[in-house]
């Protein structure tokens, strides 16, 4: 798989995607990750990346012809599956969403930042849009870090344990349930008896049950979401 991302400050990109997970899939070549710099696409000795919007208005705007030769370049190298902009108005980024581009071969992020980006580039160039919520950043590269992180971390090999990443929150649309490790008693603390008695399928419906309370509680949007029990008979 291949990940390029392109953006106006490249060094808020460098710790993300230089460890953790992500460090040992590009070193095991199951991940390639390229940050672009945009200002190596200008004309000017300024290396103008922004520009004035037209009508007027407070904020600059992300000119349109950095952005179109970076991409055109990379276009004429490989064929892309998605050219994704990081947007706040943007489809919510969800783990089904994250499963879906993991599967993907080559993608192009585009970190947004000042006003926004030239809306010809939106309706040009663009293939998807995704935000990570509803709130603004400075810019777009902090999204596009959590975006590949999502991705990169459901890649077949990436993760030591795989099994690990079948049992993250929002997989099933539940969150996780609570987890232990040891001591099993700290300081009167203890761990619950189901998860220290051995029985692989009580425990297994522990974690379901807790899962839905959990779920119930704090996220009771994605419980409305979950198919009733009866639907599928």
């Amino acid at each position: 798989m291949r990940i390029d991302i392109l953006t106006v400050l490249p060094e808020l990109l460098e710790s993300p995607l230089n460890h953790s997970i992500v460090k040992r899939a590009r070193e095991k070549g199951l991940v390639e990750i390229n940050v672009l710099n945009l200002r190596e696409f200008t004309r000017d000795k300024y290396k103008t990346v922004d520009d004035y919007s037209f009508g007027g208005g407070a904020g600059m705007v992300m000119m349109i012809e950095p952005v179109y030769k970076a991409i055109e370049r990379l276009k004429g190298e490989r064929d892309y599956d998605e050219i994704i902009y990081t947007s706040p108005d943007g489809e919510r980024l969800t783990q089904k969403t994250a499963n879906a581009l993991s599967l993907k071969n080559n993608i192009i992020i585009l970190a947004g930042h000042y006003k926004g980006i030239d809306q010809r580039i939106r309706d040009h160039l663009i293939t998807r849009e995704i935000s990570i919520g509803d709130y603004v950043l400075s810019g777009g590269e902090i999204p596009a870090a959590v975006i590949t992180d999502a991705i990169v971390r459901l890649i077949p090999g990436a993760m030591s344990d795989e099994q690990s990443a079948l049992s993250d929150s929002f997989q099933d649309d539940l969150l996780a349930p609570p987890v232990y490790t040891r001591p099993a008693d700290f300081m009167g603390w203890k761990v619950p008896d189901i998860l220290l008695s051995g029985h692989t399928a009580d425990i297994e419906n522990w974690r379901h049950e807790q899962s839905l309370e959990r779920t119930a509680k704090l996220r009771p949007d994605l419980i409305n979401k979950l198919p009733l029990e009866n639907d599928s008979k």
